[in-house]
């Protein structure tokens, strides 16, 4: 089992993760009106742990981990905390934020549940979020391949689209981005090895330098997750490879479902 977690969370309907939810906002509301808002998210993770079990909930834990493997690659996560079997995920920030969602959606994707709650403590008033998703492990792992622009330039290029592809078949699509890359980084010898300081010149300028994996002699590698505007993000990517001495950018773009394989080249 590629993903593991040591308690069990559970895929509740609308109706049932609801009928959780009222009774953990009510606290939560109660646990910013004690200790204020601008306390750090661990208070408030105690805080509210504390009054759901005095309210008679059987079960609630924090920092729980949850770990993704692949061969032996290996990458553990925190769950805040688990009510009863419904995920929150607490922050302690201005407002709500995409990030957020998206760190909550990586969350809920890797077990395989329908929905979670996000809970902002320092906004005025305890701002509460439920997202939800359709998507089962069945269908994230349904992923189109769309490599009509890719060139297997060297033995590497040809180790990293297929790795990419084993971890899709492992894992599904829609994960967070940082993961799949990790990995890659993982499998094509560890940062240590390909992270590169690149410099970059225009026009004889020194402009200093930039962070790159480089997997083959003159071959970068990038993994986005852009789901529109691909051609203008190609044109940004082909003016960084002006800037640098390097031959190619392997680019991996994770749109949804369909993950988009393209080489670019001077």
């Amino acid at each position: 089992m590629p993903i593991h977690c040591p308690v069990t969370i559970a895929c509740l309907d609308a109706h049932e993760f609801e009928k959780l939810d009222y009774r953990v906002m009510g606290h939560a509301y109660a646990s910013q009106n004690a200790l204020g808002r601008l306390c750090d998210e661990s208070a408030y993770k105690t805080d509210l742990q504390t009054r759901l079990l005095a309210d008679g909930f059987r079960s609630v834990q924090t920092e729980i981990p949850v770990t993704v493997t692949h061969r032996d690659f290996s990458k553990k996560y925190l769950l805040d905390l688990v009510a009863d079997e419904a995920l929150y995920e607490l922050k302690a920030d201005a407002t709500l934020v995409a990030e957020h969602d998206a760190q909550l959606l990586n969350y809920m994707f890797l077990l395989g549940i329908r929905r979670g709650k996000l809970l902002n403590f320092r906004a005025p008033k305890v701002e509460g979020k439920i997202v939800a998703t359709s998507l089962t492990p069945e269908v994230r792992r349904s992923f189109t391949e769309i490599a009509g622009r890719w060139s297997e330039l060297t033995p590497a290029c040809v180790t990293l689209r297929q790795t990419m592809l084993d971890l899709l078949r492992d894992w599904g699509a829609f994960l967070a981005t940082e993961l799949y890359q990790e990995a890659l980084v993982h499998f094509l010898g560890g940062a240590s090895n390909i992270e590169r300081r690149v410099s970059l010149n225009r026009d004889g300028l020194d402009l200093g330098a930039q962070r790159m994996f480089i997997h083959a002699p003159g071959v970068a590698f990038r993994v986005t997750g852009f789901t529109e505007n691909q051609s203008h993000i190609e044109i940004h990517l082909r003016r960084l490879l002006a800037l640098t001495d390097i031959e190619a950018i392997q680019w991996i773009n994770l749109n949804h479902a369909k993950i988009e394989f393209t080489t670019i080249t001077r």
